[in-house]
């Protein structure tokens, strides 16, 4: 008696999870999803309605479960800082800081960028002693289209893992952008080797579904 064939799991595109608010980086948004759509990625992007919801979860829930369920998270940090959670708290943490926390915790592959603005505010409050998110705390800011929240900087050290030694800092590397010159070409530079991509989850995540070759270029 013939031996039953192994069921073969269906084939899949790598997923890309883009993480970020969307005032102020419209155009960075839609050229950074046409752009990983055309590399051959499934692209889950709040933005574009592509992120996959359920109606018995809460927002919160179900960007988190997408962050969860990704290949690869691409986190943009703007000059805004998007909405909380949990109104009764003095400063609840944005759904994208959520979001940025947990691809840290789940150690997923990431690519960051984050706006000159967030950067440059940043160096200039340390300069004034402001040093880490508890001495900005006591600060109030004007909320503006320079900087949206102090909680940007805070997100970008996170993004870095700025409170570990240096050689701990594994996947730390946040690229600073300004407009949607500056952001494309680190995006397309990074997302075009969707093999080399590809290989690498393969190799550090064996158990992984079958991935679908990319077929289309930009």
């Amino acid at each position: 008696m013939p031996l039953p064939k192994r069921t073969q799991l269906p084939k899949k595109k790598l997923t890309v999870m883009v993480s970020s608010t969307v005032y102020g980086i419209e155009e960075v948004l839609e050229a950074a999803y046409d752009l990983l759509t055309n590399f051959g990625y499934e692209v889950w992007m709040s933005h574009k309605g592509t992120l996959p919801v359920f109606s018995n979860r809460t927002a919160f829930e179900n960007c988190l479960e997408g962050v969860r369920n990704c290949d690869i998270f691409l986190g943009i940090i703007g000059t805004s800082y998007g909405t909380g959670i949990d109104k009764g708290d003095a400063k609840p943490l944005s759904i994208v800081h959520h979001e940025l926390r947990r691809a840290i915790e789940l150690n997923k592959p990431r690519w960051l960028l984050a706006h000159e603005n967030v950067i440059t505010a940043r160096t200039l409050l340390m300069k004034l002693g402001h040093v880490g998110p508890e001495a900005r705390a006591k600060l109030t800011l004007k909320r503006s289209d320079v900087l949206g929240d102090l909680r940007l900087i805070d997100m970008y050290e996170e993004a870095t893992l700025d409170r570990l030694p240096l050689a701990e800092r594994k996947g730390n590397w946040v690229q600073k952008f300004y407009d949607r010159k500056d952001a494309l070409p680190y995006i397309i530079n990074q997302f075009r080797r969707y093999q080399e991509i590809a290989a690498y989850l393969k190799e550090h995540f064996a158990d992984g579904p079958p991935l679908e070759p990319r077929t289309s270029h930009p």
